[in-house]
């Protein structure tokens, strides 16, 4: 593969010399800004100082959306979630995404102290990279997402060592893009290949919300401690 050029991200530390990074990445038309305002919401007093780490996507035409151009991790061309996501593009994603692992790994954070993260396409996106990890990371969170590809795909992808990877999957009760179910099926496929899967329900729709907040933060706790 060609050297793959680093995305633009914004940045955000909890404290001095950050010993943990998270790696946050957001959804359909949004940007990094998106999910910035969630760290002071999230973070806690006593916990290790934090790097958090929000890419933008690279903008492309999306198919669903009349062709119209949009920062986006892959195009979605059907609404049928076993025919949505294209494949080339949530290749491209996922080595882009695992550069900035890398990178992250060369600023001197371990990958047993990175953390992948996403909400709805930037969670799907935060699936597939997991998936095929040859070394574990500290954890993943996907949030009102899917895996995107068929699950049969997912079993023969996952590596035995991304069955290490702890898994916070959450998602909306009323979500009118993702169905629940859809979130649902993924934490099943994944609890089926071994992954520590927490899986919560919240009643909302395509969003996030104070209460998982909270449960993420619990769930982020524990990995800090352990």
């Amino acid at each position: 593969m060609d050297a793959i050029d680093l995305l633009e991200t914004i940045e955000e530390e909890t404290g001095p010399d950050p010993r943990w990074s998270v790696l946050w990445l957001h959804g359909l038309g949004a940007d990094g800004h998106d999910f910035v305002p969630l760290v002071p919401e999230l973070a806690r007093p006593g916990w290790p100082s934090v790097r958090f780490v929000f890419p933008h996507a690279p903008v492309r035409a999306v198919t669903i959306n009349a062709g119209m151009r949009m920062r986006a991790w892959y195009d979605i061309r059907d609404f049928d979630l076993a025919n949505r996501a294209d494949a080339e593009g949530v290749a491209v994603s996922t080595a882009q995404v695992g550069a900035l692992l890398d990178r992250e790994q060369a600023r001197g954070i371990p990958p047993e102290r990175i953390f992948l993260a996403g909400f709805s396409q930037g969670g799907a996106i935060a699936l597939a990279s997991a998936l095929k990890r040859t070394t574990p990371l500290a954890g993943v969170v996907a949030l009102s997402t899917y895996i995107p590809m068929s699950h049969d795909a997912a079993r023969d992808l996952a590596t035995p060592e991304a069955r290490r990877q702890p898994v916070f999957l959450a998602h909306g009760e009323a979500d009118p893009v993702i169905p629940v179910q859809a979130g649902h099926a993924s934490a099943k496929t994944l609890q089926d290949l071994g992954f520590d899967v927490t899986w919560r329900t919240y009643p909302m729709p395509h969003a996030v919300c104070p209460e998982e907040v909270r449960d993420l933060g619990d769930w982020f706790a524990r990995r800090f401690d352990a």
